[in-house]
């Protein structure tokens, strides 16, 4: 059986970009295929001999389509990834403009803005059922990539629950890919302190100063024990990966600071756990 990646998304938030990091780890792709070709060439892999034990398969327009038969060949047994790329409408409409190409949707749009939203809502339940999804629209192809290799690369333990724990800063806006997001701006906020400000949460001093309060370690207990008991019951439903995000003003100092302190204690109870900073160096 074949390790099947399918990578759908918006047009414009990096199909093509995360199927070349994809070929770059050793998956054997296939851009932009047909819906009524998918079984053909799963079928195609799976025989003896072919040579290729990942398949990765970029989806074409018709991607609500697919839905059905990844249900199909999970019931064949075989293991079915789905990622879903997403951005926000100003990310997209800028890349367009930078690109001068024309949406897939341009003809039944007025505008470009309306074509995006026309597909965001196609695209719903597909962004619905994907086991990863990931928020391009302030990611460069390299932090892209970190985020591809971190989900897919052969050193992970690839049949466990993987979790992303990420900070970002509320000015910045909610993260569009976060299953669960948490706010911290209810602890004391080292940047209204002159030696702290330029500091992050990843030095000494503010992590001491953040994690070090009464109030943090009883929320970090807390909040580590609720995911501790929830997290096999998101293994149970068939989830492959779950990103949890943490909140402050900023992003720079008590967001940080309490991502690492979760991710260091998940690691700690066996979990795979990667950690990310979305604006920490706005």
């Amino acid at each position: 059986m074949a390790d099947i990646l399918l990578i759908t998304g918006l047009s414009g938030a990096g199909r093509s970009g995360a199927a070349a990091v994809m070929e770059d780890l050793g998956w054997y792709v296939v851009d932009n295929l047909p819906t009524s070709l998918v079984e053909t060439i799963v079928e195609l892999v799976s025989k003896p001999g072919s040579g290729i034990d990942k398949l990765a398969l970029v989806s074409g327009r018709q991607h609500v389509e697919v839905l059905p038969r990844v249900a199909a060949l999970r019931g064949e047994g075989h293991r079915v990834r789905v990622l879903y790329l997403d951005a926000s409408t100003q990310a997209l409409v800028q890349r367009y403009d930078a690109t001068r190409r024309k949406h897939p949707l341009d003809a039944e749009a007025h505008g470009l803005v309306e074509a995006i939203e026309l597909e965001r809502q196609h695209l719903e339940p597909v962004k619905t059922a994907a086991d990863l999804v990931i928020d391009t629209s302030d990611l460069n192809v390299h932090q892209l990539k970190a985020k591809l290799v971190a989900a897919f690369d052969d050193g992970a333990d690839s049949q466990r629950l993987q979790i992303a724990v990420e900070s970002f800063g509320y000015k910045h806006g909610l993260p569009l890919d976060a299953d669960i997001v948490m706010d911290v701006r209810f602890l004391p906020n080292p940047h209204w302190d002159a030696e702290l400000r330029p500091l992050t949460g990843h030095d000494g001093p503010v992590r001491d100063f953040v994690l070090t309060r009464p109030e943090a370690e009883g929320f970090l207990a807390r909040f580590e024990d609720l995911l501790v008991s929830t997290l096999p019951a998101y293994e149970g439903e068939g989830r492959s990966y779950l990103t949890v995000a943490v909140g402050c003003t900023g992003g720079h100092h008590r967001s940080v600071a309490v991502a690492e302190e979760l991710a260091r204690r998940l690691r700690g109870r066996g979990y795979a756990v990667r950690t990310g900073h979305r604006d920490i160096s706005r």
